[in-house]
């Protein structure tokens, strides 16, 4: 994350609370600095229990939370209007559907730097995201919905096969091979 320095752009309102999430504490540290430099309230948590108990005893009106979606409907079930977004390591749709579902204003991906970040949380309603700079090639999305679907199947090779209508040859040959870009 590269935005120590913030563009200039500062979080506007009366409550400014924001909680992040993330068990990656030296990327916590830097993400809250960055969040304070652009105005926010911030407080931290490295663990789900240490981020449900501080959204149920001060429920934030923003939050940025580690794919953690038990995180994300704590803070729902006490503030509506918060907004949440999902930061994760491992992007794929199935997860943006649910974090969406569940309450979440936006998805992102990791690398996502702090003016990334602070756009998704102050982006007003009905805004749209510009696209984004690398998206993942439809080799990349293939691969992620086989493993999507191969993990729902507790990893077991022959049930994943007979899902996505594939030979298992096929699919073995597949999860043996690296992710592509």
């Amino acid at each position: 994350m590269s935005a120590e320095e913030p563009t200039g752009a500062m979080v506007e309102g009366e409550d400014t609370s924001l909680l992040i999430v993330d068990d990656d504490k030296p990327f916590l540290t830097r993400l809250a600095r960055a969040m304070e430099t652009r105005g926010f309230a911030v407080e931290t948590a490295e663990s789900v229990e240490e981020a449900v108990a501080k959204a149920r005893a001060r429920p934030p009106a923003y939050a940025v939370v580690d794919m953690r979606l038990g995180v994300v409907a704590a803070i729902r079930e006490k503030r509506d209007d918060s907004r949440t977004i999902i930061l994760t390591g491992y992007g794929n749709i199935a997860t943006a559907v649910t974090a969406v579902k569940l309450g979440a204003v936006d998805y992102l991906s990791k690398p996502a730097d702090a003016d990334d970040v602070f756009a998704a949380l102050t982006r007003t309603a009905g805004e749209r995201a510009a696209p984004p700079e690398n998206p993942m090639s439809a080799d990349r999305v293939r691969w992620e919905h086989i493993q999507r679907v191969y993990e729902m199947c507790d990893r077991n090779v022959s049930e994943t096969a007979r899902r996505l209508n594939m030979h298992r040859r096929t699919l073995q040959r597949i999860l043996a091979k690296r992710a592509p870009r």
